[in-house]
């Protein structure tokens, strides 16, 4: 479902949702380039929010709504709430009713987003690196390049078509979120590519098919935006191929949470990647065709995390 906003130049803006919003066509540049920063792989950019800012939003090809924005940026700015949204992830075993928001405007340099409902929800394990998060539809008219290696965002016009470099990958949207395939051992999979993750992950009825360098061993807990589950991780035996390239012996995490394999930053980080919603293709290009995966650089406590951060108890436990 296409979100409800409208976009023009400047010169003149978790884990999955989903909400009934419609979309208004924009008036979109030609080009635009603004850095990114990668905290632990992932890609945040600086933005202003109704003219203020800039705050920090991360970007998450994995969140299919326009816009996450926490709760206190919400109340510092005083945006209206004008509805609820729906949130669910891929387990299909949590919901939650969130407020919606009317953003007058998101600015990302000379690109201005307007007229941009937003849903109002805790950040939790990001609160301490950003106010908000841009989901994967507010980009649906752009050409979206994350480039990872240059540190960089682009957004164009036109189609994944007139650019060079890179080998053209199919993708469908499903709930607003970009899945592509991957194979195993000549098994081809769904993967959700999800900027605003971090490892490898693959469902534990994929796991189960697979053979692995040593028993796979509890690892962490995560949370998505209505669930919370438990993962282990090992090195896979066999090769993931990625288009034309190659994960060799790499550090994967098994959850009981998902149903498809989930990609993200610390594998995208190897890539340039640009989506191109409207013709469902992606361009990735990267150096090297033969790579690592280690496990995702992300400590157990964060740097600046509260001393006693609580888990929503409206999260529901999975697995």
């Amino acid at each position: 479902m296409a979100p409800l906003g409208k976009a023009r130049t400047g010169y003149a803006l978790l884990l999955w949702a989903s909400t009934s919003l419609l979309a208004q066509s924009p008036v979109r540049p030609v080009a635009f380039v603004t850095p990114i920063e990668l905290i632990h792989d992932k890609p945040y950019v600086m933005v202003m929010v109704n003219g203020h800012g800039p705050y920090r939003f991360l970007i998450d090809t994995g969140t299919g709504t326009q816009a996450l924005i926490s709760p206190e940026l919400v109340h510092e700015l005083g945006i209206p709430k004008i509805g609820h949204a729906r949130l669910t992830d891929p387990s299909g075993q949590g919901e939650q009713r969130p407020d919606v928001v009317w953003v007058e405007s998101i600015k990302i340099g000379n690109v201005e987003f307007e007229e941009v409902q937003a849903v109002e929800h805790r950040l939790f394990r990001e609160e301490q690196n950003c106010e908000g998060v841009l989901g994967f539809p507010l980009f649906e008219d752009y050409l979206l390049t994350l480039d990872y290696p240059g540190k960089r965002m682009v957004l164009t016009s036109g189609t994944s078509g007139t650019q060079a470099e890179g080998s053209l990958l199919p993708f469908r949207v499903t709930d607003g979120v970009p899945i592509a395939k991957i194979e195993i051992e000549g098994v081809s999979l769904d993967a959700q590519i999800e900027s605003g993750g971090t490892g490898l992950s693959l469902p534990d009825e994929v796991a189960d098919r697979m053979k692995f360098e040593s028993t796979p061993a509890e690892f962490g807990v995560a949370e998505s935006l209505t669930t919370r589950f438990s993962f282990r991780a090992a090195r896979l035996q066999p090769e993931i191929r990625f288009g034309p390239y190659v994960f060799r012996k790499a550090f994967v995490e098994i959850n009981s949470a998902f149903p498809v394999v989930n990609i993200g930053s610390t594998p995208l980080k190897n890539f340039m990647i640009t989506f191109d919603q409207q013709e469902g293709l992606m361009r990735v290009f990267g150096k090297d065709k033969v790579l690592t995966l280690d496990a995702s650089p992300v400590p157990r406590r964060m740097q600046n995390e509260p001393e006693h951060q609580v888990s929503d108890s409206k999260l529901v436990p999975v697995g």
